[in-house]
């Protein structure tokens, strides 16, 4: 046999013999069609397209464990995600790391919670809160727990306000700007955001041009605040400072008189009540505190005809914001 008749019985051969690793179209019939290795081959153009769109919906194919970084799973909707909020209003942020990046920002660090005992980089979170003022308590750990629930907090936390406080300086550059002597109001541990938000938002109304809270025992700036100054909490310069006796004692040393507001004090209305002045408005219960109350240059009184014996606080503080604007418009 020659070589070319071998190669024609070899070939012929070939063809009779099943494919290796699988039967082919001979064995299945002419209605085979082999499978595809492209994903998606074989089915139906609409199929495809819809298989397509799923996996496009979802960001991920059947099987695939859902993907994480920093802690949060990618593949979930963004709402699960939003910043935690504690019952006061104050967005919390909990973890070491993020605590040290919100005090070395410029949000408003209402406070820093810590856990008893911790220990490591707590000693630099607790310096760098004293070096910009931010109160620091240290507290059980269940209480962190309670303020950050389901999140790794390292046993830090902080609250940060969504409304940013002025500088004093501002508040004596506005009064500047109307050209008149400063007008402010300071509020001795006011402790409802209804009353802050009101007083706030009379203090715009009546022409103030600040506004001075404490940063403990006392309302700070929230939604809730927002909403009862409907729209104010924009305008008016709201100053929180640590110490409510040293800083009347740096207003005075500017030339503005402080008086603050008592049963035991002067008719407002019979009182000298123009020039640079500052009024205190005292906590809803207790009134001002002694200590304030003595750094005060006077004091004011609301007189009382009825049978109970005290206005709110926001009302006291409207009428006598009133009395000032009266003196000066005269």
């Amino acid at each position: 046999m020659s070589k070319r008749d071998n190669k024609r019985f070899n070939d012929a051969d070939r063809k009779s013999a099943p494919k290796r690793g699988g039967k082919n179209r001979r064995d299945y019939g002419d209605n085979y069609e082999p499978k595809s290795r492209t994903a998606g081959a074989g089915k139906p153009a609409g199929a495809r397209r819809a298989s397509g769109a799923a996996k496009a919906a979802t960001g991920r194919t059947r099987g695939s464990s859902p993907r994480k970084a920093l802690g949060f799973d990618l593949d979930r909707e963004y709402e699960a995600q939003k910043p935690q909020v504690g019952t006061d209003g104050l967005e919390v942020i909990a973890g070491r790391n993020p605590v040290v990046e919100v005090l070395s920002g410029e949000r408003d660090v209402e406070r820093v919670f810590i856990a008893d005992g911790s220990e490591g980089s707590v000693s630099k979170i607790v310096a760098l809160a004293k070096e910009k003022g931010v109160i620091v308590d240290f507290v059980p750990k269940e209480k962190i727990d309670a303020m950050a629930p389901g999140v790794k907090h390292q046993g830090v936390a902080a609250k940060v306000s969504e409304y940013r406080y002025a500088e004093m300086d501002e508040v004596f550059a506005r009064a500047e700007e109307s050209g008149e002597d400063p007008f402010i109001i300071i509020l001795d541990e006011i402790s409802d955001p209804h009353n802050l938000g009101a007083i706030i938002r009379t203090a715009e109304c009546a022409g103030a041009h600040g506004v001075i809270i404490p940063k403990r025992r006392a309302a700070s700036l929230t939604q809730t605040v927002a909403l009862s100054a409907a729209g104010a909490i924009e305008n008016m310069p709201v100053v929180q400072v640590t110490n409510l006796a040293r800083t009347i004692e740096e207003l005075q040393g500017k030339g503005v008189w402080v008086g603050a507001a008592d049963m035991d004090g002067e008719t407002y209305y019979k009182a000298n009540l123009t020039g640079p002045i500052a009024i205190v408005i005292g906590n809803e219960g207790k009134g001002v505190g002694r200590l304030v109350k003595e750094k005060c240059d006077f004091v004011l009184s609301i007189p009382m005809y009825g049978r109970i014996n005290s206005l709110n606080a926001s009302n006291a503080a409207a009428v006598l914001m009133y009395g000032i604007r009266r003196a000066r418009t005269k």
